[in-house]
């Protein structure tokens, strides 16, 4: 094996869950990313990335939730860059940015995962899927 290869698998961490596409999964997909993020003694990134797996959650719970389907995290650790991914199975609704209308509660979501984000973004497939995805810097 190369060295390199073994280098990059040792430092490469994952965590992945299927979660039921409820409001009590939405809140289950925080709690357990943080604390699996505080288990690998990332404590310093756990409650920005906790407030990015909320909003991506509660997204793909709300819009993106078809009948009898899961949705699914995932976390990854590499190098100094931690990614969440969240998949649901309404690839047909993509999330836009945009300012909240009036003064309703919801639109503010993905203005949130911006703000706190390096960056993020969706991707489309296998279809009906859609994954959408941030990355947090860490210290």
């Amino acid at each position: 094996m190369n060295p390199e290869t073994s280098q990059l698998m040792a430092t490469a961490r994952h965590f992945t869950l299927q979660l039921s596409s409820t409001p009590r999964g939405a809140r289950l997909a925080r709690l357990l990313a943080v604390e699996q993020l505080r288990t690998w003694g990332l404590e310093e990134v756990a409650g920005a990335a906790g407030q990015v797996v909320a909003e991506l959650a509660n997204n793909a719970v709300t819009h993106g939730h078809v009948p009898g389907r899961d949705f699914r995290l995932r976390t990854i650790v590499t190098g100094a860059v931690v990614r969440i991914e969240v998949s649901d199975t309404r690839g047909d609704r993509v999330p836009l940015p945009g300012a909240p209308s009036g003064d309703g509660e919801g639109g503010r979501g993905l203005l949130v995962v911006a703000a706190l984000a390096r960056g993020w973004g969706v991707r489309p497939g296998p279809s009906p899927q859609k994954t959408v995805w941030a990355e947090l810097d860490l210290p």
